[in-house]
């Protein structure tokens, strides 16, 4: 039974989310303020934690600094940021703070259903191809899911996981940022493209030596995103 971790300060919406997520068989942690939240996912509690969706607008510490902390910590957890803030300055602001990803509010909760379900598929083990793959000092095990540069470990969530392993599975492809988020995201709308970039700028700032100048995956202007060549 997945777990889920409720970030949200209106209790109303709180005890709403929990009693849909209960009856559609996940198990429920909740938290009203983010210091309550990061309290628990450091605690024995947070081992079970398999997903967290977070409100923006807490009292005291804010969803953006929540989640930049649970990034700092090194956690991989899957983070949907659910939120009436919709304009375009808050929901890049979230998805480069590290959230997989942005829904806004008012969602249906078959919606946020399959968002979180879709996210929890995305956090499963990847097994596409066995092997290493060695690009000018990036080494990518497709077996062990780990990537390292210059011996150095990179610790990628599952997310930015996925993206390099698609994009770099065929170096030289162009993918577009609609094959990236329906591979990835299983997204269809062309409105969450964001996720994409967003996405590849996580992955840029880990691995490339200058972001601005990527070596590893490079834009194509007015098509997408490709891996190399390197």
């Amino acid at each position: 039974m997945p777990h889920v971790l409720l970030i949200e300060d209106d209790a109303s919406v709180r005890d709403g989310m929990e009693l849909v997520l209960r009856r559609h068989g996940y198990g429920v942690d909740t938290a009203a303020t983010g210091e309550a939240a990061l309290a628990l996912l450091a605690g024995p509690a947070g081992h079970t934690v398999e997903l967290a969706v977070l409100d923006l607008m807490l009292p005291g510490m804010d969803g953006f600094e929540v989640c930049r902390r649970i990034r700092a910590r090194g956690s991989a957890v899957p983070v949907i940021m659910l939120t009436a803030r919709g304009d375009d300055g808050d929901i890049v602001r979230g998805l480069e703070a590290g959230a997989d990803d942005y829904v806004v509010k008012p969602v249906t909760a078959p919606v946020l259903e399959a968002r979180i379900r879709a996210a929890l598929r995305r956090a499963e083990p990847v097994r596409r191809r066995p092997g290493e793959d060695t690009y000018a000092g990036l080494v990518i095990d497709r077996a062990g899911l780990t990537v390292t540069k210059r011996g150095t470990v990179v610790a990628l969530p599952p997310t930015e996981l996925r993206v390099l392993l698609e994009l770099s599975a065929s170096p030289g492809q162009v993918f577009s940022r609609e094959q990236l988020l329906r591979s990835v995201w299983e997204h269809d709308f062309l409105g969450d493209s964001r996720l994409v970039d967003a996405a590849v700028g996580r992955l840029r700032a880990k691995l490339e030596d200058v972001p601005a100048k990527p070596v590893y995956i490079q834009t194509v202007r007015g098509f997408g995103y490709r891996f190399g060549p390197v």
